[in-house]
C-alpha cells in the first residue's frame, strides 16, 4: 500500500512539475510576442513623428494587410482626410477625400488592379479583439451599410480595407464593434496638434447631406509609413471581394421598376 502512494504521489508530482513548465511557457511567449511587436513609425509633414506599436496576437488580418501596405509605400503622400476632435484623426487614403482605397496590386507583386476588403477583427464579428479604444488607439475605418438596412451587417463588418483611425479620446461605443490593431507610443502630442487642426465641411455637402465639419482647411500629408517586424514575416492577409452596395440597392428597389 504504502509503495502504491508513493508511486502515486511521484505521478501527482510530475504532472504539477509539466503544468508549471506549460504556463511558463506559455508566460514567456506572450512576453517574447510583446515584446517583438512590430513598430510602425509615421512621418507627418509638418508636424513631426508618430511611432505606434502593432497588435498581431489581437488582429492578425489586419496587422499584415496594414505592414504589407505600409512597407510597399502605399501610404507615403496619402492624407488624413477626416479630423474629428475629441474624438478621432482618419487617414490613409490616397486622393484626399475618404471615396478610395487600396488595391490588390498595391498589397502584392502580381495583383489585379482590383479593390479588396478583409474581416473585421472584432468580438462582434465573432473574433475576440480584446483592445479597447482609448487615447492612442489605432483602429481600422469601415463602412456602415447597416444603417440604410440592419440586414448588411455583415457586409459592414467586412468593408475595412486601408483607411485607419487614431483615437484622439476614449470612446467605449466602438468597443467590439471596430477593429482595434494597435496603440501610439510615442507623438501622441503630435496626434492632438492634428487633431486641433481648422476643419471644414466637404465641398459638395449640398448633395451629399454630409454636414460633418471635418475636412482639414489645410491639407494633412503623410509623408511616409514604415514598419519594422523585427525580422517575422506576418505573410499577407486573406482578402474579401468588397460588397457593392449600389448594385445591392438597385436590385432591392429599383428591380421592382425594371420588370
Amino acid at each position: 500500500m504504502e509503495l502504491w502512494k508513493k508511486i502515486l504521489w511521484i505521478i501527482a508530482l510530475v504532472v504539477v512539475i509539466i503544468l508549471i513548465g506549460v504556463v511558463g511557457y506559455g508566460y514567456y511567449q506572450k512576453l517574447t510576442m510583446q515584446d517583438n511587436r512590430p513598430i510602425a513609425t509615421m512621418e507627418v509633414e509638418g508636424y513631426g513623428t508618430i511611432k505606434m506599436e502593432l497588435y498581431p496576437e489581437q488582429a492578425p488580418e489586419t496587422v499584415a494587410n496594414f505592414i504589407a501596405l505600409a512597407n510597399r509605400g502605399y501610404y507615403n503622400g496619402s492624407s488624413f482626410h477626416r479630423v474629428v476632435k475629441d474624438f478621432m484623426i482618419q487617414g490613409g487614403t490616397k486622393n484626399g477625400d475618404g471615396t478610395t482605397g487600396a488595391k490588390l496590386s498595391d498589397l502584392k507583386d502580381g495583383g489585379e488592379d482590383k479593390d479588396y476588403t478583409i474581416k473585421g477583427e472584432f468580438i462582434s464579428n465573432g473574433v475576440n479583439n480584446t483592445v479597447r479604444f482609448t487615447e492612442g488607439t489605432l483602429g481600422v475605418a469601415r463602412s456602415d451599410y447597416s444603417q440604410y438596412d440592419s440586414s448588411l451587417a455583415e457586409e459592414s463588418y467586412n468593408s475595412g480595407n486601408a483607411q485607419f483611425f487614431i483615437m484622439t479620446q476614449a470612446n467605449n461605443s466602438l468597443d467590439g464593434n471596430y477593429t482595434a490593431f494597435g496603440r501610439v507610443i510615442e507623438g501622441m502630442d503630435i496626434v492632438h496638434n492634428i487633431e486641433n487642426v481648422e476643419t471644414k465641411v466637404a465641398d459638395g455637402s449640398e448633395t451629399t447631406g454630409n454636414t460633418e465639419q471635418s475636412v482639414p482647411v489645410t491639407p494633412i500629408k503623410i509623408t511616409s509609413i514604415s514598419v519594422e517586424t523585427n525580422g517575422v514575416d506576418y505573410g499577407l492577409p486573406e482578402t474579401l471581394t468588397p460588397f457593392d452596395y449600389q448594385s445591392w440597392f438597385y436590385q432591392q428597389y429599383m428591380g421592382s421598376y425594371a420588370q
